[in-house]
């Protein structure tokens, strides 16, 4: 009996181990910084319908009037099938608006969405879920 209950809690250790990686993969606070949010409008350059996150490169013009190439992150396709996305919903040229948060840690990135309120907005006003 007495092994037993020790069996049983070394499987509960090992498995709170696992569980605390796995949190960590979708930690908003490592990778973005939530007080640092804009709304960028530009045109899309590319569409990355990929798992685990679907990617939208788009360009905008910067204050000084540049031409930057930015990446705005999406869920995983399954989920945006499910909001009514298909994989031609948005296409290259298309006009887009944004709502995200800046990447804390990536000055190459610097704009990616990956708030829950964060949307996507077709040139047409249609609103896209983003999750």
């Amino acid at each position: 009996m007495r092994i037993n209950s020790l069996v049983s809690l070394m499987g509960l250790g090992l498995l709170l181990l696992a569980v605390k990686p796995a949190a960590a993969h979708h930690s908003f606070e490592a990778e973005y910084d939530g007080n640092k949010t804009a709304t960028l409008t530009g045109f899309v350059t590319k569409v990355d319908w990929v798992n685990p996150h679907a990617y939208i490169f788009f360009n905008v013009k910067d204050e000084s009037g540049a031409t930057k190439e930015l990446r705005f992150e999406l869920g995983p396709p399954y989920a945006l099938t499910r909001g009514g996305w298909k994989r031609d919903t948005v296409k290259i040229g298309d006009k887009i608006t944004i709502e995200g948060a800046a990447v804390a840690k990536d000055a190459k990135n610097a704009w990616v969405g990956a708030m829950q309120t964060t949307q996507l907005v077709l040139e047409s006003g249609q609103k896209l879920p983003t999750r």
